[in-house]
């Protein structure tokens, strides 16, 4: 099964792992036809895997030890990912200013949206948390409010980045 794999926080935060160790990583356990995209933890590749969260599991467990970088991954399928496209509550942002829509992974349904002040648009629709950053994601107080509320574990990616590992896990 092709998998999209996400890592949360990498090449941030200490947490650094260029993409030629992450993608022969992937080989190493059992990845086949790997690709990295970009240099922040996205990479697609080939399991005999067909279980999301067992991989999850496997491949966090593998990273912990062989490469001392304790983070977490999430895996989505290619029809997951198709899921989460068809799904945009915000398809004039995915056209507009498709860098400023970030969509939140989750490993469980997301939660609802924070309370927040800002301009931000967020809806929850099955794992996933789309976030329009209206006025910009540097200029935005909303990953303090999700801090200060104690949000769950996710890895946001921005909505080109979705479309691309789409793309890539058919």
């Amino acid at each position: 099964m092709r998998w999209a794999v996400l890592l949360r926080g990498l090449n941030i935060g200490g947490k650094r792992l260029p993409m030629p160790e992450l993608k022969a990583f992937l080989e190493a356990e059992g990845g086949g036809e790997v690709r990295t995209l970009l240099a922040s933890g996205n990479a697609v590749a080939t399991f005999d895997d067909t279980d999301a969260a067992a991989l999850e599991a496997r491949l966090e467990a593998a990273a912990a030890e062989r490469l001392a970088l304790r983070t977490d991954w999430l895996v989505r399928s290619h029809a997951d990912l198709n899921d989460v496209i068809a799904a945009n509550p915000f398809p004039d942002a995915a056209a507009a200013r498709p860098s400023w829509l970030l969509v939140h992974f989750h490993r469980d349904p997301a939660p609802l949206p924070p309370e927040h002040d800002g301009p931000e648009r967020m809806v929850a629709i099955g794992r996933e948390l789309f976030v329009d950053f209206v006025g910009g994601v540097g200029v935005s107080t909303l990953d303090r409010t999700m801090r200060k509320a104690r949000w769950p574990m996710c890895t946001a990616r921005n909505w080109n980045t979705v479309v691309k590992l789409a793309e890539l896990t058919a």
